[in-house]
């Protein structure tokens, strides 16, 4: 069987090459967003053709089993009927109005329900967009200028988010990054967890900081939990220093149950920002919050957020078709965390067997195990003592046997509704093989 493992990877190594060559010449590096180079793990993601399930196939005809899953916004399973009928129907009565419409408000009134924390609604088309938009929208309603954020957690490309961030991004705070001193004087960046560090910030910069943005459950330095009273300690600091709390639920939003990481911890935000899973795979977020703050934004207050596809009428539909599959199904998310949850105890089992003391680590339908041994990280410096060649050598033994996971260990594994049993047996079988 290993003969022909390595057989297959020769053959696919050489006729993926021309995609690469090809995409090279065209394409700035090569791809249109870096990690799909694959550096951390030393090739290019492959090229993907068609996705359906929890099913991919690369230009070559090879299928694998998906855990990359786009990096969060599958959550029913690559081309789901429902979404992509919505989707085709809405298409077909205009892609995009530039007007407001009825089904932008009804999903607004849905997206409402949904949160506690959340007032009002502005939809914008990318979770990058929806961390800006309420950083922007913070600052006018505080009258302050500086930001505090937190290493490993990545909030989208924007100038004030993208350096010293988790995932990827290996942006630096300096201009060789694209990014000024003006805008790095703005940003304090501090430890994950640490809620410590927080309080002698705000002390230090008293009446400055005009919020606070952090991953509730962080998914950009592997999978990274709160430590308990993390978050509720920052919800005490920002509300005894008037500094608005934002919650960046991109990823968990609608991943962790249908009111994200601030219904399973408690805790209401002043802001939140959602994206990745609303769509179904279509590129729609938002960020919303109390009344009084988003009364800021044009056109009654000061402050601009638009955009030609905001709230457009085909990924407002494919929104609506997910939450109405979410609705429908009453034992979804229980359903989903099971799966999870065998696939994560079938991997510590492995790892266990093996003595190498990796901690497997689940949140919902999340998963992620780090090469590194002891307790699960809490923070971006101890992600960073992961074994970043052993990750590399198992991803690659992993793709051989027909599993696709993210191509860096900051990157998590993301389980979808579509995801089986035999898909699990499959994976444990590969990756009992890949870690011998």
């Amino acid at each position: 069987m290993a003969r022909d493992v390595k057989s297959f990877a020769r053959v696919h190594d050489s006729s993926s090459q021309m995609c690469v060559s090809r995409a090279q010449a065209a394409l700035a590096g090569g791809v249109d967003s870096p990690v799909r180079a694959g550096r951390p793990v030393g090739a290019p993601t492959p090229f993907i053709t068609r996705a359906h399930g929890s099913h991919v196939t690369d230009a070559q005809g090879r299928e694998y089993i998906d855990y990359l899953c786009a990096y969060g916004p599958v959550l029913l399973g690559h081309g789901d009927a429902r979404i992509a009928a919505a989707a085709n129907d809405a298409l077909l009565e205009g892609a995009v109005f530039g007007t407001t419409h009825p089904e932008e408000v009804r999903l607004a009134e849905r997206v409402k329900g949904r949160f506690p924390s959340i007032d009002l609604v502005r939809f914008v088309s990318t979770g990058s967009e929806a961390c800006m938009s309420a950083l922007r929208v913070a600052r006018a309603f505080t009258g302050r200028a500086k930001l505090i954020r937190f290493e490993g957690c990545y909030h989208g490309q924007s100038d004030a988010m993208i350096f010293s961030a988790g995932a990827s991004t290996l942006s630096a705070p300096t201009l060789a990054s694209g990014i000024t001193h003006a805008v790095i004087d703005d940003v304090i960046v501090l430890p994950y967890n640490d809620h410590i560090a927080v309080e002698r910030a705000l002390a230090a910069h008293r009446g400055e900081i005009a919020a606070i943005i952090v991953e509730p459950v962080c998914g950009n330095m592997g999978l990274c939990l709160p430590k308990p009273q993390y978050l509720e300690r920052l919800r005490e600091l920002t509300r005894a220093d008037r500094v608005v709390l934002i919650f960046d639920e991109v990823i968990t939003g609608l991943r962790l149950g249908p009111g994200g990481a601030q219904q399973r911890y408690r805790i209401v935000p002043d802001l939140t920002c959602i994206g990745k899973a609303l769509g179904g795979g279509l590129p729609i977020a938002a960020f919303g919050g109390r009344a009084d703050i988003m009364a800021v934004l044009a056109p009654e207050g000061t402050v601009f957020v638009g955009g030609t596809f905001s709230g457009n009428p085909t990924c407002v539909a494919a929104a609506h078709a997910l939450l109405d599959a979410l609705d429908a199904d009453e034992q979804f998310y229980e359903r989903l965390g099971e799966r999870t949850t065998r696939l994560a105890r079938g991997l510590q089992e492995i790892i266990n067997n093996r003595d190498l003391g990796y901690p497997v680590v689940a949140c919902a339908s999340m998963l992620d195990f780090m090469f590194r041994r002891g307790t699960p990280h809490r923070t971006m410096s101890e992600a960073r003592e992961a074994d970043a060649g052993a990750y590399a050598l198992y991803y690659t033994n992993m793709r051989d046997r027909g599993i696709l996971l993210p191509p860096s260990q900051m990157e998590l594994m993301f389980v979808t509704a579509a995801h089986n049993d035999d898909d699990i047996d499959a994976t444990l079988v590969a990756a009992k093989e890949a870690l011998a």
